[in-house]
């Protein structure tokens, strides 16, 4: 698929030129996808994640110039706070986290969910919270959740995620009625895609279930449609459609991209 950031590059050059993107979790997986996309449509992006040695790495393959790294614990929401307030004008917010490990929810104590649930819900909040001003005073603002198809259809062991990723839905939609008219907020919805978060959670569940890996995966794929895993970048081509200046009257959706593999409508 690398061809989606060559000749296949599905927008205009410049479709993106002049804004800001800050796109979260972006060393790895989804989030290092969008980043790439973004700056591929002309946007300059500022990444965050753990990893300084992976943020300057993505950073060297982007395309265009401008673009900076910022080395981001979600977890933090201090260290959140002030990274928001030291940001300069962002115009799109990318809000992507690794998600928590597989297992049965009944098997997860509560101190299971404060981790997962400060990265992802409590550091979008504080994302939103604290750029949305500039995006109104700007005129303009584009904000995609990373979270999963489960919101909608929920996935065996995985009970945790499936949880907070419907928390994350429910924030959104609320927000999609309160935020600014300029503003947009929508929400992808990943499906089996190949990253590295899949196989640590194929793992994940293996060790919980005592399933070989290679049956929960056979598993996965089976409900699939297209027969195959998703590529990163196919999901990043939708978050980019998202953050278009045209896709202003798209608001409060959930996105699947999933090769089918939902029954619901």
């Amino acid at each position: 698929m690398e061809e989606l950031l060559d000749d296949g590059f599905p927008f205009a050059e410049d479709a993106l030129e002049g804004q800001t993107a800050l796109v979260c979790g972006a060393s790895k997986g989804i989030g290092r996808a969008c980043a790439l996309m973004l700056a591929r449509a002309g946007a300059r992006v500022v990444a965050c994640a753990r990893s300084q040695t992976d943020l300057d790495s993505l950073v060297s393959e982007m395309h265009g110039d401008g673009h900076e790294a910022v080395v981001l614990d979600l977890e933090d929401i201090e260290a959140v706070r002030r990274a928001m307030s030291s940001m300069g004008g962002i115009q799109i917010v990318v809000n992507n986290s690794g998600g928590p490990p597989g297992g049965a929810l009944l098997e997860n104590t509560l101190e299971d969910f404060e981790g997962p649930f400060r990265r992802h819900l409590h550091a979008a909040h504080t994302i939103v919270q604290m750029l949305s001003p500039g995006m109104k005073k700007a005129g303009s603002g584009r904000i995609v959740n990373i979270i999963s198809t489960s919101v909608r259809e929920p996935i065996d062991n995985i009970g945790l995620s499936n949880t907070l990723r419907g928390a994350m839905a429910s924030w959104s939609k609320s927000l999609s009625r309160e935020l600014d008219p300029c503003i947009t907020i929508n929400n992808i919805l990943p499906g089996f895609t190949d990253t590295d978060r899949l196989d640590s959670l194929a793992s994940s569940i293996s060790e919980r279930t005592g399933s070989p890996v290679e049956d929960i995966t056979e598993g996965w794929l089976s409900g699939v449609p297209i027969q195959r895993l998703v590529d990163p970048l196919e999901t990043a081509v939708a978050v980019t459609f998202l953050c278009l200046p045209s896709s202003g009257a798209i608001r409060g959706v959930s996105l699947a991209i999933d090769g089918g593999r939902m029954r619901s409508i």
